[in-house]
């Protein structure tokens, strides 16, 4: 891939252009319900020098009781101008370097129509490993107009799920790890069922990126994730995870791999695993 169409931007091309009036630097690190410090702590205590927070509960559906799902195109447009971001600007994305909401984050400018969008590769973790500057407190952007279109094609609802099972039309790959894949592990979240999407595939997140520098994996070690789990990168692929934020991991692994048209199902297992939701599966894929 090339810098044109490459998510990913290094470390290299973040430092060389942090200056740069039209890019803009957004830290989307993010963690479980009950995880400390809570996210927002951690930026204060460190980020990138200019980086606004970018909070994944926060620019979403309050409406909706599901966490953290898809706002409409209006809010999107009205949280992202409030963070100093208008349609001109290049948006660099990272996250603590787990590789965990950037994805998310970049996913959701693309589904509103932002394609200059790019996430850090090796996030926080590589840029701090390689002993660049960090900032401490708020930045408080000036405020920006950004106008929004949402993409219906890239998300999926649980009605469009729940018609997959029956047609098979597209394939499922879920992004948790394979014990709480094949529910041998209980949910992180109170009163969620434990399983997976009947025929649904596991590709766990965490085997995409090198846990020792943040990176994600060389192109072969991500096909070969894919291929091991029986996925078809040349069929209709919708991601999954546990509330839709690690599934955009896969979607942007996918999408380094030339699987630009995949989906992202935004209530994931949080939403199908409820008590009163549809037909789930155990054991392995």
């Amino acid at each position: 891939m090339t810098m044109t169409d490459d998510p990913l931007v290094s470390t290299e091309w973040l430092a060389a252009h942090l200056g740069d009036a039209n890019v803009k630097v957004l830290d989307a690190t993010f963690k479980l319900p009950g995880v400390l410090p809570l996210p927002k702590d951690d930026y204060l205590a460190a980020h990138l020098p200019g980086a606004v927070f970018f909070d994944v509960d926060a620019v979403s559906d309050h409406a909706n009781p599901l966490p953290h799902m898809f706002p409409s195109a209006e809010q999107f447009g009205r949280d992202i101008g409030a963070l100093g971001i208008g349609n001109a600007d290049t948006v660099v994305i990272y996250d603590s370097g787990g590789w965990v909401a950037a994805p998310r984050a970049w996913w959701m400018f693309l589904s509103y129509g932002h394609r200059n969008v790019r996430i850090l590769n090796g996030g926080l973790k590589k840029w701090r490993a390689e002993g660049r500057a960090v900032e401490s407190g708020e930045v408080k952007p000036k405020p920006a107009t950004f106008k929004a279109s949402y993409d219906p094609q890239r998300v999926r609802s649980i009605e469009q799920m729940i018609a997959n099972v029956e047609s098979r039309a597209e394939q499922v790959i879920d992004a948790r790890a394979a014990d709480r894949f094949e529910g041998r592990a209980p949910e992180p979240r109170p009163g969620i069922r434990a399983g997976h999407i009947p025929g649904a595939r596991n590709v766990p997140y965490n085997q995409l990126f090198d846990a020792a520098t943040g990176e994600m994996k060389p192109l072969d070690d991500l096909r070969k994730s894919f291929a091991g789990a029986g996925v078809k990168l040349d069929a209709p692929i919708v991601t999954s995870c546990g509330s839709g934020v690690s599934a955009g991991v896969l979607t942007l692994a996918l999408y380094r791999l030339g699987v630009i048209e995949s989906a992202l199902y935004d209530g994931s297992w949080s939403e199908w695993g409820q008590a009163s939701g549809p037909p789930i599966a155990t054991g392995p894929a």
